[in-house]
């Protein structure tokens, strides 16, 4: 999964890199699209949680008729519930975007780029409910070879679809987005072909399913799709606040926005393999068990993010380079290189707990996790960034800082879910003292 994951953010990366070498605007025009596109990433993510989570607990407990009919019910509803948050965000974007500080050219790229790229988040929604089917069933093997074969093809096509070949001029921006188009397209038939051979969908006893297990459903997914809509918010604001600063800033606040989510790799691999596993646990009542997964999980995220971060800053300047074609979007991004990178650490581990919190039966307080995150840790510390130090230095050291806090509040909230079942087994044994 940390391989597929890495290719698959690896070739948006790629296509911010292809695109900024058509110059800062068309950079900044893409990086507008990204809270709108995380918006919709938020919605996939936060529904592909309660798939795994239910399908697992579900397998967790041996009820595999259950798990079947979990399947087909939540591909049937994230592709109705995804198309329609598209079609609502073609017709919303120019509010939007103007209410982001996007200036009338700016907002004419974005128009060209916006319906390719929607109709490829569509896609990409429903090959990344596919992936969860077969997580949620302990395959990693599979969405991980999937996401590199989709990365490869993105990566072969944007430079033809972009720039064009021979005679064809190319088509410039859209063309990143038509790219991956084709690319996830390719995937959801190659999704399609493999779930023929097994037997984890039916066909029959939606009706009774939706309605017996409607309410578990949205008890896991609203609160992890509140969750994960908080950041495509918390990113709207800190874009209107960086869009003050030019098209420069823009362009390089998204840039480290890819790469920010290229260098969590390995903690966005977790979230995705770590919750069935967790959920069968749960399901099964192994706590022990649990703890040793989270336990060996935060170890690893934190001493891989810390190693990646430090040796990410020192090489800022170099890695600017290779991502950015303007001279100023360079500096400004190897000075967020150099304050952001290291504190993914604190990040990851929020990261982890909130995922966790949700396959272990807290979705609200997972929920809230992701609230103090934003609003409580980050949001504010860059305002004090920017009030302090002013400018790029501020962004910098302001997000750094909520990171780091947002990553202690979460450890403790971590020590609370897994003392849960001391604390059950204390109440039922004070109970069974009193009744004596």
């Amino acid at each position: 999964m940390a391989i597929g994951v890495l290719s698959l953010l690896g070739f948006q990366l790629v296509d911010s890199a292809f695109i900024a070498r058509l110059g800062t605007r068309p950079l900044a025009a893409q990086s507008f699209t990204f809270p709108l596109s995380f918006l919709i990433i938020g919605i996939q993510v936060g529904m592909g949680i309660a798939i795994a989570a239910l399908i697992s607990r579900a397998l967790g407990a041996g009820e595999h008729e259950r798990a079947r009919r979990l399947g087909s019910l939540v591909l049937l509803m994230g592709t109705a519930v995804i198309a329609l948050l598209a079609i609502v965000l073609w017709l919303v974007q120019t509010p939007i975007y103007t209410l982001l500080g996007a200036d009338e050219g700016t907002r004419a790229l974005i128009r060209a780029y916006w319906a390719p790229q929607l109709l490829a988040a569509w896609l990409g929604a429903l090959v990344y409910f596919g992936y969860s089917l077969f997580r949620a069933h302990g395959n990693t093997g599979f969405p991980g070879s999937m996401m590199v074969l989709t990365s490869v093809l993105n990566l072969v096509l944007d430079p033809l679809l972009i720039f064009g070949i021979g005679s064809w001029p190319g088509m410039g921006l859209p063309g990143a987005a038509w790219a991956t188009v084709v690319a996830f397209a390719v995937g959801l038939s190659l999704i399609a072909w493999r779930l023929k051979g097994r037997a984890w969908l039916a066909a029959s006893g939606l009706g009774d399913e939706l309605a017996g297990s409607s309410r578990a459903f949205a008890g896991v997914a609203c609160p992890a799709m509140v969750s994960q809509l908080m950041p495509p918010l918390a990113a709207m604001l800190a874009v209107s606040v960086v869009a003050r600063l030019g098209d420069s800033a823009v362009a390089a606040w998204g840039l480290a926005s890819r790469l920010e989510t290229v260098s969590l790799m390995v903690v966005l691999a977790l979230t995705m393999s770590l919750p069935p596993w967790l959920g069968r646990c749960y399901g099964a009542g192994d706590w022990p068990q649990v703890k040793r997964l989270m336990s060996l999980a935060l170890k690893v995220v934190v001493v891989w993010q810390l190693l990646l971060g430090v040796s990410l800053s020192l090489a800022a300047p170099w890695v600017a380079q290779v991502l950015a074609g303007n001279p100023e979007v360079r500096a400004e991004l190897a000075l967020l290189i150099r304050f952001l990178l290291p504190s993914y650490a604190a990040l990851g581990v929020c990261m982890l707990v909130v995922s966790a919190g949700n396959a272990l039966g807290w979705p609200l307080r997972a929920m809230v996790m992701s609230a103090v995150r934003l609003f409580v840790c980050y949001l504010p510390c860059l305002w004090l960034g920017v009030t302090l130090f002013g400018g790029m230095l501020g962004l910098g050291l302001g997000a750094a800082l909520g990171n780091l806090l947002a990553g202690i509040v979460a450890f403790g909230l971590l020590q609370r879910i897994l003392s849960r079942p001391k604390r059950c087994s204390a109440r039922k044994a004070n109970g069974q003292a009193t009744g004596a």
